[in-house]
């Protein structure tokens, strides 16, 4: 991966940013869950790869909680975006790699997502049983729904997936 940078992304990004979801993901419009969490969303990771100044990738991190564990400090990764010309060159991986590393740093035990479990099983990923996402999933997207402790020390948290309002829409959870 030479020449990647990755940082925390900034404002004057945004119009990079938005640029990135239309090209990652045609059949989906994702612009307006990222701009309500990167504009109002406290805490979140936001994360861009950068090539020779131009973003290449951007993952969030948003915190969560458990609704019958209010003391667990979890977080939802989602959504990972890549440039399709830069897809297939570890970019989506080290996004991940540096995200988790700074949630760890921040003290977060356990990570979610709704994603692909091939791609994220490579990243330690493995299917969530303890904790249910905001909405039902469809069977079929049962091994999607997936988690990464973080920290062993902590007990895993049970319940459901508290997300703040952007994740709330129950469209973002269904195929």
């Amino acid at each position: 991966m030479p020449d990647i940078r990755i940082r925390q992304t900034r404002p004057l990004d945004m119009p990079a940013i938005q640029a990135l979801y239309p090209a990652a993901f045609p059949d989906e419009d994702l612009l307006p869950v990222v701009g309500q969490l990167l504009a109002g969303v406290p805490g979140l990771i936001s994360l861009g790869a950068f090539q020779h100044e131009s973003l290449v990738g951007h993952v969030i991190f948003t915190p969560c909680a458990a609704d019958a564990d209010a003391t667990a400090k979890l977080s939802l990764l989602a959504p990972l975006a890549v440039a399709p010309e830069s897809q297939r060159k570890s970019i989506g991986t080290a996004l991940i790699r540096e995200g988790l590393n700074r949630l760890k740093s921040g003290g977060i035990s356990q990570v979610f997502v709704l994603g692909d479990p091939a791609y994220y099983g490579r990243s330690g990923f493995r299917p969530e049983t303890t904790i249910a996402p905001p909405h039902p999933l469809p069977d079929e997207y049962r091994d999607a729904w997936q988690s990464l402790t973080l920290d062993a020390t902590v007990h895993p948290a049970s319940g459901n997936l508290a997300v703040p309002a952007p994740w709330r829409d129950p469209a973002l959870w269904r195929p």
